[in-house]
């Protein structure tokens, strides 16, 4: 699900990733805000409040909103830089650096991050921004637009046009597209709901180190495609055979 990008991708891979990372992102939101009342998933909110503290003169506070949109422009700059290094070399292994960086970032926060909520909440949203901007542009890229899984906006807005275009496309061609692509939008925002459902169950009872779970389900979904990856070229090597 994370190796192949572009045109070789399939409705199958763009569906595991938007589950596993969808609920990621569900889980990351829900657990960022409880733990230090940030957005922690998109900066859309963060762009408002920026713009309100700057016309109320207060620039510090202003500075803060606008370095939350800046790291997760940071993280989505560093995933796709990443991604365009390592593709010189091999573009099988180019989603692996951002989303072990994605992963770290997940676990250190998770597991030492409880005693900056107090002292440093800042410190956590601006980790956790950069994390979803690492993982919106690494799904982004791989799969050509067509999976984002850090907010819902753009995803409800899609699913509304492709609901109502059932009622004008007739041909089976065309209704095959819709239907797949309603099927992607509704496992995303599915996902994405049971991952925050699950943040916040997991928050009541661990706290922080509710994203270390986060953090085990995307290194889980990592070894998984590596191992998967591994048999099918073994498969193909004993058939060649």
């Amino acid at each position: 699900m994370f190796r192949h990008h572009g045109k070789t991708r399939t409705l199958s891979h763009n569906l595991k990733i938007a589950s596993l990372l969808s609920f990621v992102a569900g889980l990351v939101n829900v657990v960022g805000f409880l733990s230090v009342q940030r957005l922690t998933t998109n900066v859309t909110g963060h762009f408002a409040f920026f713009m309100d503290e700057i016309f109320k003169l207060n620039f510090w506070q202003g500075f803060v909103y606008f370095l939350y949109i800046f790291f997760f422009f940071l993280g989505s700059f560093v995933s796709n830089f990443l991604i365009e290094l390592i593709s010189k070399k091999d573009d099988h292994y180019i989603y692996v650096v951002p989303a072990s960086i994605e992963c770290a970032i997940l676990f250190i926060i998770g597991f030492w991050g409880q005693s900056l909520v107090k002292n440093n909440p800042d410190l956590i949203a601006f980790s956790l921004l950069f994390a979803m901007g690492l993982q919106n542009s690494l799904v982004t890229t791989i799969s050509n637009a067509t999976v984002r899984t850090t907010h819902l906006t753009g995803l409800f807005t899609d699913l509304g046009i492709e609901l109502s275009q059932l009622f004008f496309y007739k041909t089976i061609e065309q209704r095959k597209k819709l239907f797949s692509s309603i099927r992607l939008r509704v496992t995303i925002i599915g996902f994405f709901f049971i991952g925050g459902i699950m943040g916040g169950v997991f928050y009541t009872k661990a706290n922080l180190y509710a994203l270390v779970f986060a953090s085990a389900i995307l290194l889980l979904g990592l070894i998984y495609d590596s191992v998967r990856f591994r048999i099918i070229l073994l498969r193909r090597k004993l058939k060649s055979d």
